[in-house]
């Protein structure tokens, strides 16, 4: 028998169907350790099938569950771990995983393992309460399983060995498992660093991983963090000038005692900044002081400055590394996430930009109690909107303690704003252009958000104040088209009064509101592509919206 309270975990991932239950279970016997099949301690703590949380409470519930069990797993020693097929998907579980133990994919073709989970299709249920007909309904499940493991095998590469088991018998799968931690268990417990505990999530991109940083009072890190990333010439901090005297000269000095030289740039505060004549001055301030590209720029401020500073260095020079350190909230938890830079044009917001990912993103949450109310709570427009789209028990958190959150009670705001961005990063992640269709969710309440904005020309309404305007009025088109009912209408007004966020502007101008529509991004082929809610925790794109619709949800919000 092996020291289990000195050895790190075995923990098997893989695609349904590729056997870590059985393969798992025999490791355990032959290491004499406890066995932890995730997927069936949730079905233990529950009461029900996977298949039924998934119908009753929707995937966003379900995989919050599955952190939570999964963690507490991981947080043991010399255990065998089976964890659910769709485990890797997440950024944090995926961390998770590999500072816990030795990580293993099992793997199979897909013919393979439409013919095991076949063999359990005469079945009702597994002997372990989780369903498996759901991933073999219909005709053609051989191609639907090629495609969703295609979807995933990026993530199943992320580990520490790979065994194929198509043609092993469970004993002989096990035994290279075995095999496979005897070589790296040492290797692996001396090399993986303790956990950081301000990383909340990674955004993986083409351009490399953005770790996501957030905590209270983190700030005087980002020189380690600098140096972590490979950024340690100069530096170029830009902020605006309400924000600097109070958050951008921190910055400074942490980045100065790290030994990076630093030239900083204050620009007005406000919309007005994000403009192309704003950003040809940041291009002749770098200019002057001869910038290159190996130095890098900081963003220190509002979304305004992240925006306005990520298209800058997006731009100079063909390219400069960047740093957001958000200092709203409304920064944090969306702008700051995803490498979106824009400036504005008179005809409309964010129509200049560029893809270009921060090296990382700073969130010290401390700043938050600086900002004035009314701001602060023009950022839990888009916190809440994250669990209306993705993530129900979110949505239900901030229904429980609508309070304490919204008065930075500590840590429960911090784990609050954690999950928000982490679930921006997950879905940048999946969808960094905003070519599959899965970024798009981001957008709901924002096409009539960005044209209240745009037709109060910037000055009436805060950004999270005109989406929560523009939630209120998505959630009335998704009622009219029978996507969810009046109670769930209802059940979003109150949170988002409840923080303090309009969802009627009767002051705007009905015409240049509908003006400022057509001309927003998510206008294809003269469509508007609108995102809808089917429930809270899901959305949807949807492009045949009638008009008269769009026109009564529009009268009611204005």
């Amino acid at each position: 028998m092996q020291n289990s309270s000195a050895s790190p975990n075995i923990i098997l991932v893989g695609f349904p169907g590729t056997g870590k239950t059985a393969i798992g279970r025999e490791v355990a016997r032959l290491h004499g350790w406890g066995f932890v099949d995730n997927d069936v301690e949730i079905v233990r703590r529950t009461g029900r099938p996977i298949e039924a949380i998934f119908a009753q409470d929707g995937e966003p519930a379900f995989r919050r569950m599955e952190r939570e069990v999964l963690a507490e797993a991981c947080a043991r020693r010399g255990v065998v771990i089976a964890t659910g097929g769709g485990a890797m998907v997440d950024p944090a579980n995926r961390e998770l995983l590999r500072r816990a133990g030795v990580v293993v994919c099992l793997e199979a073709s897909p013919e393979t393992i439409v013919a095991r989970l076949s063999a359990q299709q005469g079945e009702s249920e597994r002997d372990d309460g989780t369903l498996v007909r759901p991933l073999l309904a219909g005709a053609d499940a051989l191609e639907r399983v090629r495609e969703l493991k295609a979807s995933r095998q990026a993530q199943y590469a992320q580990v520490h060995w790979t065994v194929h088991t198509d043609n092993l018998t469970v004993t002989e799968a096990a035994s290279e498992v075995k095999r496979a931690w005897t070589q790296l268990q040492a290797r692996v417990a001396g090399s993986v660093a303790p956990p950081d505990k301000a990383l909340a999530a990674v955004v993986h991109s083409s351009a490399g991983a953005c770790p996501i940083y957030v905590g209270w009072g983190i700030r005087e890190r980002i020189g380690q963090w600098c140096h972590e990333a490979g950024l340690t010439t100069t530096a170029y901090l830009l902020s605006d000038e309400t924000v600097h005297p109070k958050q951008g000269r921190a910055v400074q000095t942490a980045l100065e005692a790290a030994g990076i030289p630093v030239h900083t740039l204050t620009v007005p505060p406000g919309e007005p900044s994000k403009a192309l004549e704003m950003a040809g001055e940041c291009y002749r301030w770098l200019a002057e002081r001869r910038a290159e590209r190996r130095d890098f720029l900081v963003a220190v401020g509002g979304g305004v400055v992240g925006d306005l500073g990520g298209f800058v260095a997006a731009t100079f020079n063909r390219g400069i590394p960047f740093v957001q350190v958000p200092t709203s909230l409304a920064a944090m938890v969306d702008a700051s996430i995803g490498g979106k830079t824009a400036v504005n044009l008179s005809t409309g917001k964010n129509l200049v930009g560029a893809f270009h990912q921060p090296r990382f993103v700073l969130a010290d949450t401390a700043t938050l109690a600086t900002l004035p109310p009314r701001e602060l709570a023009s950022g839990w427009a888009e916190a809440i909107k994250h669990g209306l789209i993705m993530d129900a028990g979110l949505f239900d958190t901030f229904e429980e303690h609508a309070e304490g959150i919204a008065g930075l009670e500590q840590p429960l705001a911090t784990e609050v704003i954690r999950r928000s961005m982490a679930i921006k990063a997950e879905v940048v992640s999946q969808d960094e252009r905003e070519t599959l269709g899965i970024r798009t969710l981001l957008n709901y309440g924002h096409t009539i958000g960005h044209g209240l904005e745009t037709a109060t020309e910037y000055g009436a309404l805060l950004h999270g104040e005109a989406v929560a305007v523009g939630m209120a009025a998505a959630a009335r088109i998704s009622q009219g088209m029978g996507l969810i009912d009046a109670g769930t209408v209802a059940r979003q007004d109150r949170l988002l009064t409840r923080f303090g966020l309009p969802v009627r502007y009767p002051q705007a101008d009905v015409n240049a509101v509908r003006r400022a529509m057509q001309v927003d991004k998510k206008v294809a082929a003269g469509a508007i592509n609108w995102v809808l809610l089917e429930g809270v925790g899901r959305a949807v794109v949807r492009a045949d919206v009638p008009a008269e619709l769009v026109e009564a949800a529009l009268r009611q919000v204005t």
